[in-house]
């Protein structure tokens, strides 16, 4: 079913200036809402479609599709134990080794169908596989992300593309080996890369483009600005996630990351920067007030212990942040908030860290998450709002968590007390994808997902 040009009546709506009643909203053909009324007489006005909670639907600003065909593997304690993200790495490098074009686009479309079903509209692809089995560029250098946008249309996802660059093993200049191959670009095999997506991207409305950084272990610092001047986009990188991590850059560079960043880039609104658990206090106020996005993904780092983000101090600081799903251990949109604003409870022993007096902590979570992911993703939405993308969720009113509930309660509860996905319907531009908790092509997406995971886990 789609609903583009259609007017959808709402019982309850988050707006941006608060909650509201009895809201018709009308959507354009473009996807666009063009007009939002509020406490309306639903006896004398026509509608096509009535819903009981209305809310922005959420971007989720960091994946690689990938590996949710890894997810539940890697739980078991390696033969040298002291397991750590860096352990976890070497079944991702195995993996590598079995993934073909097809294989990653049944794996993607699976992934993306989670996404949009948990309540993500849209999905910021920090997309690093570029090459064969071996490293060998494929003869059409863009191969895998054709593929990664083949699977968008068919889950109908909104993406931003971030091709990634990604030279070197690390910071010494060693070369690139076994699976990482598959990642390995030089500078200028990278512009043609982004010059072939911009031509892959502007095939579609539900398409746009940025730039990534790997990190600066695995790219050369004299290239991130060349890099970012290859297209007018999102400029993504991963940055301080590991204590190893950080302690190799400030060895190679006599700065920690964020501080290198800061110091020589002009982090600004463009930029996202994800992971940051490993920020001093002193780069956590300067992060917040450059104006870019912190790219939180709570699951994923509790997954591989990367450490806690300082959430409270950059939320006190009005530092802007987003959540992305990552690894895609557990594509869930209320694990992801609902791990955040935990892991700060655990940090500071105490309750309701991310909150505000007119707000509650689920409300202020969420909030604050889609401004940060239509800024790092660029795109109009995360508000019901004229003009704005009709990026939409409603809740199941039916089910016991919801009943009675209003205003911010139900984010609460939905966030922190539901057992189930509480998603009955979800639009993205104004397109129904999500009917009755259930993506609209299931079925056909979840077979050829079934087919690739039985043939992958054989083999593992």
């Amino acid at each position: 079913m789609n609903i583009t040009n259609k007017k959808i009546f709402s019982n309850k709506a988050l707006l941006p200036d608060g909650w509201a009643n009895n809201i018709l909203l009308e959507i354009d053909r473009a996807g666009l809402i063009s007009s939002v009324t509020k406490n309306c007489d639903k006896s004398k006005i026509s509608f096509d479609l009535n819903e009981d909670i209305i809310i922005p639907a959420m971007n989720n600003l960091h994946s690689h599709s990938f590996q949710r065909a890894m997810a539940g593997l890697s739980e078991k304690q390696s033969p040298g134990g002291n397991d750590s993200f860096w352990t976890w790495r070497d079944l991702m490098y195995k993996f590598l080794d079995l993934l073909t074009p097809e294989d990653i686009y049944s794996i993607t479309a699976f992934s993306q169908m989670e996404m949009l079903e948990a309540g993500y509209s849209c999905v910021g692809e920090f997309h690093y596989i570029h090459n064969e089995i071996g490293g060998n560029h494929y003869n059409n250098i863009a191969e895998l992300s054709e593929k990664v946008l083949e699977a968008s249309s068919d889950s109908g996802i909104n993406i931003c593309l971030l091709p990634v660059l990604y030279e070197r093993g690390g910071c010494d200049g060693r070369e690139l080996i076994g699976g990482q191959l598959r990642f390995k670009n030089t500078f200028d095999s990278y512009a043609k890369l982004i010059e072939k997506n911009t031509e892959l991207t502007s095939k579609s409305d539900n398409f746009s483009l940025g730039v990534a950084a790997h990190s600066l272990r695995a790219v050369n610092d004299y290239n991130i600005e060349k890099m970012i001047s290859l297209v007018d986009g999102p400029i993504h990188i991963h940055v301080a996630e590991q204590v190893k991590e950080v302690e190799e850059i400030e060895e190679a560079y006599k700065l920690k990351p964020v501080e290198w960043l800061l110091e020589n880039q002009d982090i600004n609104k463009n930029w996202c920067l994800i992971h940051c658990t490993q920020m001093t206090e002193n780069e956590t106020l300067a992060l917040a007030a450059s104006g870019a996005v912190a790219g939180l993904c709570p699951v994923t780092e509790a997954n591989l212990g990367d450490g806690i983000f300082n959430g409270l101090e950059f939320f006190k600081n009005k530092g802007i942040f987003g959540i992305g799903t990552d690894s895609n251990i557990n594509i869930s949109l209320v694990e992801e908030l609902k791990t955040f604003e935990y892991t700060q409870r655990l940090k500071h022993k105490k309750r309701s860290v991310i909150s505000q007096s007119h707000k509650s902590t689920g409300r202020a979570v969420f909030d604050n998450c889609l401004k940060g992911g239509s800024q790092a993703l660029q795109r109009k939405n995360g508000k019901i709002e004229e003009g704005y993308y009709a990026d939409l969720i409603s809740l199941n009113p039916r089910n016991i968590d919801l009943i009675g509930l209003s205003q911010d309660t139900i984010l609460d509860s939905w966030i922190f007390a539901s057992n189930y996905n509480l998603i009955d319907n979800l639009w993205a531009t104004g397109n129904l994808l999500v009917k009755n908790g259930k993506h609209i092509k299931r079925d056909f997406i979840f077979s050829n997902y079934k087919q690739t995971i039985s043939k992958l886990r054989s083999k593992l």
